[in-house]
């Protein structure tokens, strides 16, 4: 009984570390270039593995941001960029924790990116790159995770 009982905890703490190494959950994004947090992004995944992050909160109080995606290009012009689905696909690569082939927008400058999502320090923070091309050409954000 008590073997079964240990047994049955030890694949539960497994369980609960290997979801921690998933970009799924709540995120507060850091600005790569100011160090501040900026807001707070929940990704989700769908039954097809896609992956979606939706802006849920803005952290920053500077009264000259727009609160509009007003130069995004495509179905979020002029949106609300809380609520805004900034992470649009992207998949785990073969069974790696990395998450590649989806597209990240900067409601900033309304730009679409190449994403590459990587958990990192036990699944406490989150690489997100963004980029053009090669992901060599590109920049890198370290998300906390919050949830």
């Amino acid at each position: 009984m008590i073997k079964t009982a240990l047994t049955l905890s030890l694949g539960l703490l497994t369980l609960a570390a290997h979801a921690q190494m998933s970009p799924v959950g709540l995120w507060r994004s850091i600005d790569d270039e100011t160090k501040q947090a900026k807001a707070e992004i929940r990704i989700s995944q769908n039954a097809a593995g896609d992956l979606s992050g939706v802006v849920e909160k803005g952290l920053q109080n500077n009264p000259n941001t727009d609160p509009n995606c007003n130069l995004c290009t495509d179905d979020r012009k002029g949106k609300p960029k809380i609520g805004l689905e900034i992470i649009r696909g992207g998949q785990q690569s073969d069974g790696k924790a990395v998450w590649e082939g989806g597209k990240i927008l900067d409601p900033e400058n309304g730009k679409n990116y190449s994403l590459r999502l990587t958990p990192i320090d036990g699944g406490k923070k989150l690489e997100v790159r963004g980029f053009i091309g090669s992901p060599l050409l590109g920049r890198t954000q370290t998300w906390i995770r919050v949830q």
